[in-house]
């Protein structure tokens, strides 16, 4: 638990953040969207200083709390940049939510303490995962601005998102083509360095994870696949994109969420 292993400093950065990504999710309707997107950014300069703390403060710890507070941490950085070249893209109320979320959710449920014997490459292993767990969410994140476009264009109403719907669509897939080289980098590395990531003799071992992280690289590379050869665009593609994102989240979140909350083991 938080009280337990959290330091002072780590507890009042953390609180900072989750109080910086709330202003903008209860306040929406009173704050113009210029102040929205400073304190998001402010959140996110905060929420990174409690991640770069955890690792400089304490033994390093990981678990499926703290990768949802990775992912949603890239996400929010994609959208500062983002909102760089298009002001008009209005994700702030979401975005609130889910940092205030899981940055409470990554205090009660730190994860695990990383052995100091464990491999130099296992680092690689994660941040590759974990950026990928970051790509694919801010592709289904536009996946959902672009059909909630599409479907007040056709009913005539204002689309909120402030961006087009074939700009939307473009950026979808970008973000999925580059999730999907980074999870086949983590996948790669994950069969090149089995036995220094996992110790001397391990095999591969078809568990829960490798089985949703290969379904979801396959259903990837056939959303992309359909995509170039037979240009599949709006829902259909939106539809995969949710099936692959639900897949490589039950690949290590969900697998790790059933042990540290639901078995309460640290293996």
């Amino acid at each position: 638990m938080i009280l337990a292993s959290a330091s002072w400093a780590s507890l009042i950065l953390s609180l900072a953040a989750a109080g910086a990504y709330a202003v903008p999710a209860l306040a929406t309707t009173r704050m113009r969207p210029s102040t929205k997107r400073g304190v998001l950014v402010l959140a996110w300069l905060l929420h990174g200083l409690w991640l770069a703390w955890g690792l400089l403060d304490e033994p390093a710890r990981f678990g499926f709390a703290p990768a949802l507070s990775v992912t949603v941490w890239l996400v929010a950085m994609v959208y500062a940049i983002e909102t760089r070249v298009y002001p008009q893209l209005e994700i702030h109320w979401a975005l609130s939510v889910l940092g205030a979320l899981v940055i409470v959710l990554a205090l009660f449920f730190p994860g695990q303490m990383l052995h100091a014997s464990a491999s130099a490459w296992l680092p690689l292993h994660w941040a590759l995962g974990i950026a990928s767990y970051g790509l694919f969410a801010a592709a289904a994140l536009h996946a959902w601005l672009m059909n909630r476009t599409e479907d007040r264009i056709r009913h005539a109403t204002e689309a909120r998102s402030g961006l087009p719907l074939l700009t939307l669509e473009r950026l979808t897939f970008r973000f999925v083509a580059a999730g999907f080289v980074l999870l086949s980098a983590t996948l790669l590395l994950a069969i090149v360095f089995r036995e220094s990531l996992y110790g001397s003799g391990t095999t591969w071992k078809w568990d829960h994870k490798t089985i949703f992280s290969v379904l979801s690289w396959l259903t990837f590379a056939t959303l992309l696949v359909g995509r170039s050869r037979f240009g599949w665009r709006g829902r259909q593609a939106a539809r995969l994109l949710y099936i692959g994102s639900g897949l490589l989240l039950l690949a290590y979140v969900g697998s790790r969420f059933v042990i540290e909350v639901i078995l309460v083991r640290n293996a």
